[in-house]
């Protein structure tokens, strides 16, 4: 199984935040839509993640 996390931007923020918890993709898409959701908060990426580790490079 493939996990997913959650990156995004903050007005305020010079660096990119990433989600603390892994998803399988389809709860990734549901709270890319409920993160992008939120004040301040834009460009919204699903991001992948090695098995038990950090985000790989590239996106969703």
């Amino acid at each position: 199984m493939k996990n997913y996390r959650l990156s995004w931007t903050r007005s305020g923020r010079e660096e990119r935040q990433v989600s603390a918890v892994s998803y399988d993709l389809a709860s990734a898409e549901e709270y890319k839509a409920l993160k992008g959701q939120e004040d301040g908060v834009t460009d919204v990426q699903i991001i992948d993640v090695k098995p038990g580790g950090w985000p790989c490079n590239g996106s969703r």
